[in-house]
């Protein structure tokens, strides 16, 4: 075998006599596949194609995908759509791309994408877990893999979709080959227990690991210390006459709606510079691979809910350093003034007193000032907060029509984010809003709230905000000012613990996509874990006796396309004989 598929091999966790034996019964049985890979959106697989791709090509292994949603939630780089179409849409470009890799069927279970959160739990919540688990170890059941892959289920900086789909996997990994398990499935259904040998979590710890040798070494992750397994990326694919990382670089480029077709069409042509797929081994030969276990001290919610879990399902180790050494957050103090600031996006005499808070780089390209930096400050004046920031950027990027005012990190944007309490383990409790300085034609700024306590447009979710802006001509840059009511937040401030972060997104481009992303407290998921957040002490501020100090329960939203409206998913069904959803097969 070429340098590197011994490992490929080895990495799937399949005996080369037994591998060579699965794509026969495969053939015998429509709704077989070797390797199952379970995800929470469309384009999660994007990462493994080449792995995928490569075993197909090279050990005859048939990989199935499941995707718990269609990514409803996500943003639209080519079109209007959201909701339902935009995951109908992006149901089809998932489809097109994992088909070159010659995956031929995707299992969607129609659960609701709503919004970029990092809360495992909240995204429980709106799957109905229980529900969604019981499809997930269906399929299983009826597709028979030996190999199950699937996300990272660690929670810091993650999407909380992804820590839940891969929660999922885990337990229905345990719990398919267990006939007390959903008995239904078994009793009635007619469907038999099935116990899947190997079970892999995907690793991005080691993406600076270049060249075929990485893959040769014996490896740990350094966390959990589980065995971690590389597949090379640089083999060359014999059907298609190019390296299967240019093979997956083709197909990424097909998410067109999440902006992946701005990416460079071209990989490396210098094998040294091609990295691999990395998996951590989670189970072998049907059992937990252990690991010492090392506890943490102090855990917040968000971590000792994920230990919990991880002591549940007999996989305590997951839980080793989960919580992140969170730097030190800053503060500042909101001073009050005497007279409310005229909202036209120029800094008044006295508007402003308080200290400038220098946002610093956060994510993606790290460029000159003149490029990309800002500031920012604040005031208040009675129960309004004020907020001015000073944006210094070298081109514009899309002016959006006033009617796609949504997902704002589609173009140059400012983002204030507000937890009242001081205390929040997620979003869905703070208030969150985007501000687009300009939009299309002669239209002005605008304003949208977006992954908070109440989303849609501002003038519809927080009536009593404005907003104002003022653009350099020739462009140099913005400034936004924001007047936000603090009777719109989803509870009273607490005007010792107020906490806040404020963030720019920087686009130079035309195709709805961003380049640079800078914030006043930049670690991690910066717009979404409120651990991270500044405190803002708000000088003199008492909030009115009858404003209640827990947030109103959150509207989320749970629109999502179904699968007996995808024509794809209608025609799979039929050829697979496994129900659409997930769902059940009538009683026998």
């Amino acid at each position: 075998m070429a340098s590197g598929l011994v490992g490929a091999v080895c990495t799937a966790g399949i005996p080369a006599a037994h591998a060579a034996e699965r794509p026969s019964a495969g053939r015998r049985d429509p709704a077989h596949h070797d390797v199952l890979f379970v995800s929470a959106h469309p384009d999660d697989e994007a990462g493994n194609l080449s792995t995928f791709g490569l075993w197909r090509e090279r050990l005859g292994l048939r990989t199935g995908v499941v995707t718990i949603t269609r990514g409803e939630g996500g943003g639209n780089a080519v079109g209007p759509e959201e909701g339902a179409p935009l995951g109908m849409l992006r149901e089809g470009e998932e489809r097109s791309a994992t088909a070159l890799a010659g995956i031929e069927n995707i299992f969607y279970l129609d659960k609701p994408d709503f919004w970029y959160t990092l809360s495992a739990p909240l995204t429980e919540r709106i799957w109905h877990e229980r529900d969604t688990l019981e499809r997930m170890v269906r399929l299983l059941r009826m597709t028979t893999p030996h190999t199950v892959v699937t996300m990272d289920p660690r929670p810091f900086n993650q999407h909380g979709g992804h820590q839940m789909s891969a929660r999922l996997a885990i337990e229905a990994f345990f719990l398919a080959g267990d006939e007390r398990a959903f008995p239904d499935q078994i009793s009635c259904e007619g469907l038999r227990p099935w116990h899947p040998r190997r079970l892999l979590s995907q690793n991005y710890g080691f993406s600076d690991l270049l060249g075929p040798d990485a893959p040769k070494e014996r490896r740990k992750d350094p966390d959990t210390g589980l065995p971690v397994i590389g597949v090379w990326s640089g083999h060359t694919s014999r059907e298609r006459g190019k390296t299967w990382a240019q093979v997956e670089r083709d197909a990424s480029r097909m998410y067109r709606s999440q902006g992946w077709a701005a990416m460079p069409p071209e990989v490396p042509t210098d094998p040294e510079k091609l990295g691999s797929d990395w998996f951590s081994v989670l189970a072998d030969k049907g059992r937990a691979v252990g690991a010492p276990v090392r506890e943490q001290d102090e855990l917040r919610p968000v971590y000792a809910e994920f230990r919990k879990w991880t002591r549940r399902v007999g996989l305590p180790w997951l839980a080793n350093n989960a919580q992140p050494d969170y730097p030190a957050p800053p503060s500042t103090t909101v001073p009050e003034v005497a007279v409310a600031p005229v909202l036209n996006g120029v800094e008044g005499e006295a508007e402003y007193p308080g200290p400038e808070l220098r946002l610093r780089h956060w994510e993606g390209d790290e460029v000159p000032a003149a490029d990309s930096s800002a500031t920012a400050k604040m005031s208040r004046h009675g129960d309004d907060l004020y907020v001015l920031v000073t944006v210094t950027d070298d081109r514009e990027g899309t002016r959006l029509e006033k009617e796609d005012a949504k997902r704002h990190w589609r173009t140059d944007s400012v983002e204030i984010t507000l937890d009242p309490r001081g205390n929040g383990d997620d979003t869905s409790v703070t208030f969150k809003t985007g501000i687009f300085p300009f939009t299309d034609g002669d239209g002005g700024p605008v304003a949208e709230r977006d992954a908070d306590n109440r989303q849609g447009p501002a003038e519809k979710t927080a009536p009593g905000m404005r907003v104002a802006a003022a653009v350099g001509e020739p462009y140099k840059g913005y400034t936004v000012e924001a007047k936000i009511p603090l009777g719109e937040l989803p509870a009273a401030a607490d005007p010792e613990r107020f906490a806040a972060n404020i963030l720019v997104y920087d686009s130079d481009t035309q195709d709805k996509t961003g380049q640079t992303r800078l914030a006043w407290s930049p670690f991690g998921s910066a717009q979404a874990d409120p651990y991270v957040w500044g405190t803002a002490r708000l000088e003199g501020y008492t909030p009115p006796a009858d404003r209640p100090t827990v947030p109103a329960e959150p509207e989320i939203p749970t629109e999502a396309a179904r699968s007996e409206d995808s024509p794809a998913s209608v025609e799979q069904a039929r050829r697979t004989g496994v129900p659409l959803g997930g769902g059940p097969r009538p009683c026998r």
